[in-house]
């Protein structure tokens, strides 16, 4: 493999988290880049890795600990399916508890542990590990520049450490780097049109007693297009909201939020340790999400649900498949593999959400959300409420049959 990865002397081989590549020297070369270290690109990095293929992993931030832009609340099929280890999720919540505009409650109860909040930080940092164990390069501080095809149907890479831009060549390129990809764009994939704000506030300090719970605030003014939300599994809580920009303030749905809670806890010695913020796709998956150069994973994907705005279970699920079709298509050395790797397929599981989506996105007013409210506290209604939060309900599987049929032409 020292061919693809290039001159060994012109770098340092990222073998733990925070031990960066060094660029320099001659061009260095890859098989796969990944642009972003959050949930989706250090999935597929180190699922990548693990099979023996050459991958660098750039990001932007040096600490991936700091700042994480994701709430981290890990859905129970996602639990099921996946291997995270239980030192990085808080203890089970099985109850919601949905107030309404008025401030009316719907309570909620699984027989299931239904969600664990994640201590994303932590878990970035052993993924990182982890990949970089399996023989990834890690690149801190690292901004893309863009990209351009090569001669020989890759592409090359430029990155910029701030001190300079490098370029590497790499057979593939993968873009991990969010809501409003640079990467889709520099491929001229398909880039997410639709998007909400999340803001949020890990508080504490504030006495959590009783069980877990999930406080979700349903207020079309408050919270325009999506909730405003309190979050406790008994050691931290997490206070924010969301919505559609144009119609949404940040910092006055957070304070509101922040005084409706007081109901609930007890905030007068809470202080805050952490400030978390940004745009969230809910358009469904993207039609376009690869080309012979490269793919989307993640939210740059629009990997996420329409309805509920959750994307971890998407970052984990489509990052699984894109690293069996990346590892494929190398193993092939046929970039025509990369077309297996379809959005528009993916999109149909999704119909129903995106129509739940744009009902919800068009309710203004805060007595009509309050009627509904009321109609969902009656007991054949209350069901429906129930699915809607503890439904197993997931990002869709790939369609692997396509994929292992390619697999056994090698």
């Amino acid at each position: 493999m020292d061919d693809v990865r290039g001159d060994n002397a012109c770098r340092i081989r990222a073998r733990v988290a925070g031990e960066p590549v060094i660029m320099g020297g001659a061009m260095q070369r890859f098989e796969v880049v990944i642009i972003g270290a959050g949930l989706a690109g250090l999935q597929c990095a180190r699922i990548l890795a693990g099979r023996g293929v050459s991958v660098l992993i750039a990001d932007r931030k040096n600490d991936l600990e700091r700042p994480v832009h994701t709430t981290g609340i890990f859905v129970r099929r996602t639990l099921e399916d996946f291997d995270i280890p239980a030192r990085f999720l808080g203890p089970p919540v099985r109850r919601v508890v949905v107030h309404s505009p008025a401030g009316r409650m719907l309570r909620l109860e699984s027989p299931h542990d239904e969600f664990r909040i994640g201590r994303m930080g932590e878990l970035y940092v052993e993924l990182l590990r982890q990949a970089t164990q399996a023989g990834a390069e890690w690149l801190p501080h690292a901004h893309f520049a863009g990209s351009r095809k090569d001669d020989c149907g890759g592409i090359f890479v430029t990155l910029d450490t701030g001190r300079r831009a490098s370029t590497v060549q790499s057979r593939y390129l993968v873009g991990a780097d969010g809501a409003s990809s640079s990467v889709a764009a520099s491929l001229g994939l398909s880039t997410n049109r639709e998007l909400i704000v999340g803001v949020e506030e890990i508080v504490v300090g504030a006495p959590l007693e009783g069980p877990p719970t999930l406080h979700c605030y349903l207020d079309p003014v408050l919270a325009p297009g999506y909730i405003g939300w309190a979050a406790h599994d008994g050691r931290e809580l997490h206070i924010g909201a969301g919505g559609y920009a144009a119609r949404f303030s940040p910092g006055a749905s957070l304070a509101e939020i922040r005084r409706r809670c007081a109901a609930d806890f007890d905030l007068s010695r809470a202080r805050v340790v952490e400030r978390r913020g940004g745009r969230i796709p809910v358009g469904g998956v993207l039609a376009k999400i690869s080309c012979p150069q490269g793919l989307l994973v993640g939210d740059a994907a629009g990997a996420v649900s329409p309805l509920t705005a959750g994307g971890l279970d998407g970052a984990m699920r489509l990052s699984r498949y894109a690293a069996e079709v990346l590892a494929t298509a190398i193993e092939l050395d046929d970039p025509r593999v990369l077309m297996l790797y379809r959005g528009r397929e993916l999109k149909t599981p999704f119909i129903s959400r995106q129509w739940k989506r744009r009902l919800f996105a068009r309710l203004h007013s805060p007595l009509l959300v309050e009627l509904g409210c009321a109609v969902l506290r009656t007991p054949p209604l209350s069901r429906l409420a129930s699915q809607v939060f503890f439904g197993r309900g997931s990002f869709p599987e790939p369609d692997r049959a396509v994929l292992q049929r390619a697999e056994q032409t090698k």
